[in-house]
């Protein structure tokens, strides 16, 4: 059995293993729950009444949606009780957010917990398990570094929805790379999610990459610094949400490939990329678009000599 085998069958824990009645009686940390969001006003109260029942039952100490949009969704998350952040306003003097990982990482300035826990604003029939499944392998036995959610993934074409065909980009990018250059981690069956709880003193060590690379990164980053027993997956069952069109999935793709290889120039694995525009064809022509490809700094860099 390889390790990451040995570490699926030991690392992979079931949602319902953590109720929020278990993760109130057994924490003794502190927990926040983050929604960042972008115009999901048809999703996003439902996922903020969820969380913010986790309050009243003791498993959750701090709700935040992290805002950058044009619709109602800041609206509607206030009106629930959610503390509301816009994006920009964290941070400012670093200019524009770039991305969703800039988002993240800037959460943390007002995320006040020991526990910070990351959960997507887009997901349709959203239930407590989401967030307790991912908190209680951190703050339950075995008490992880970081844990991440795993889902099967419908795929909806038009009104007909398939049972598998979801996360294109997971399984012809993500998966791959991550089997060739880093097989340690092939048991991660959602390495893209966005759905992950950590403990802070473990996001405040790692650098984030400031688009859509960053769950890729964070995972590969967090492996270096706690190792595989530090991390776990959490079955959550499904997760349902819209989809993107296939032109939007290659620079989706170019931006977890240009996050792997970034961390393989630093190991000395491979040379420097040169640029990172990804060329699209748009109407007879050929479109360049611009990837974010900065990375946020640690937020407490390790000690010199450490």
């Amino acid at each position: 059995m390889n390790p990451a085998q040995d570490w699926y069958r030991r690392r992979t824990f079931h949602h319902s293993a953590f109720p929020a009645a278990r993760i109130a009686a057994e924490r003794d940390v502190s927990v926040s729950v983050c929604v960042p969001a972008r115009d999901e006003a048809a999703t996003i109260g439902p996922i903020v009444a969820t969380l913010l029942s986790l309050v009243d039952a003791g498993a959750v100490d701090q709700v935040v949606v992290l805002d950058d949009s044009t619709d109602a969704t800041a609206t509607i998350a206030r009106s629930l009780g959610a503390e509301v952040h816009d994006q920009s306003s964290l941070r400012p003097e670093l200019g524009a957010v770039q991305g969703k990982g800039d988002a993240m990482w800037r959460a943390l300035s007002v995320l006040r917990s020991e526990v910070v826990c990351f959960v997507d604003a887009d997901s349709e029939d959203f239930g407590p398990h989401f967030a307790c499944g991912l908190v209680g392998p951190v703050v339950c036995a075995p008490r992880l570094a970081m844990a991440k959610g795993c889902y099967r993934r419908p795929l909806r074409l038009g009104d007909t929805t398939l049972p598998e065909g979801g996360g294109r980009v997971t399984e012809l990018t993500a998966r791959p790379l991550l089997n060739l250059f880093y097989p340690e981690l092939a048991g991660f069956l959602q390495p893209l999610a966005g759905e992950l709880a950590a403990r802070r003193s473990l996001l405040e060590s790692l650098p984030f990459v400031t688009g859509y690379g960053v769950d890729v990164a964070l995972l590969i980053d967090a492996w270096r610094a706690v190792g595989l027993d530090g991390l776990g997956q959490v079955d959550l069952d499904v997760r349902q949400n819209a989809h993107k069109p296939l032109r939007d999935l290659g620079p989706m793709a170019h931006a977890v490939l240009g996050a792997v290889v970034s961390r393989l120039v630093a190991e000395g694995r491979v040379g420097p990329a040169d640029g990172h525009a990804f060329l699209l064809p748009v109407a007879g022509e050929l479109v360049e678009h611009r990837l974010l490809a900065e990375e946020r700094p640690p937020l407490v860099p390790a000690a010199a000599g450490a």
